[in-house]
């Protein structure tokens, strides 16, 4: 279901030039209208062209796109380009203003159910998938050091920024992903990440573990919806401790943390 982060509405079509390699090979998947991208690809030649340089992967999907088909229902040229940007309205965020997210209603859950979770001083901190920080920087002032691993470049030009006016000088920002983290075995004392795990689970498990020191911990927070789904059962099997909390106005979340063993 699309998000409604930011009102699209005055915001040119020309930011999706904006949008990063990582962000645009999910477009084949966000279910949006076939004749919507036509029309919207079709009207911004230069946007299509972007898209594949940037992400040659989906050339052959937006090949497929671009051949059109009469059936198809017919949209003005701003109808579909807002239908798009309301679609994928959360990776305008990141791209335009990182800033929007932080004053979201359910970023603002109690830093507590993190913090309470382990003692984080003196530690060395891998946060995956940072985001703007929530997590990262709820534990901060109280770690040896703090890595932030994130894949979107305005969204570490932000990171940059917010730690160097909060004086940060353990603050550490690097480009990554979950499945490809860029750091040596048994690296972090605690390895965690929020809203970002489950896209390939085996996958992103080994990783995390391998960067984790024994006896250090991982930590998912949130790691879940309040559901016992695929996700859910994939960490309680591999021994993953978990509660429940809420986030103001998006309902009850699952935190899950487990000792790494090696």
């Amino acid at each position: 279901m699309p998000l409604n982060w930011m009102d699209v509405k005055e915001l040119s079509f020309k930011n999706m030039l904006l949008l990063e390699e990582i962000q645009l090979r999910w477009l084949p998947q966000c279910n949006i209208e076939r004749g919507v991208l036509y029309t919207a690809l079709k009207g911004n030649e230069e946007i299509n062209w972007y898209i594949r340089h940037k992400c040659p992967s989906i050339c052959g999907w937006l090949d497929d796109v671009m051949r059109g088909n009469d059936d198809e229902r017919l949209y003005s040229l701003r109808e579909a380009e807002l239908r798009i940007m309301e679609s994928i309205n959360d990776w305008l965020v990141y791209v335009v203003d990182p800033g929007l997210y932080d004053n979201l209603e359910f970023v603002a859950w109690d830093e507590r159910e993190l913090t309470e979770l382990c003692d984080f001083s003196r530690k060395r901190v891998l946060d995956i998938g940072s985001g703007t920080g929530k997590l990262a920087f709820a534990i901060a002032d109280k770690v040896q050091s703090l890595y932030a691993v994130e894949p979107i470049g305005n969204l570490r030009k932000y990171l940059r920024a917010k730690a160097a006016s909060r004086g940060l000088k353990n603050f550490h920002v690097v480009d990554g992903l979950l499945e490809m983290i860029p750091f040596e075995d048994d690296f972090a004392d605690v390895v965690m990440g929020g809203h970002v795990f489950g896209d390939d689970m085996e996958v992103e498990y080994r990783e995390l573990v391998r960067v984790a020191k024994d006896k250090g911990i991982i930590i998912l927070c949130p790691g879940n919806n309040d559901v016992d789904n695929d996700r859910h059962a994939f960490l309680v099997k591999r021994g993953f401790k978990w509660s429940a909390f809420e986030e103001p106005g998006d309902g009850m979340k699952r935190k899950y943390w487990k000792k790494v063993a090696k």
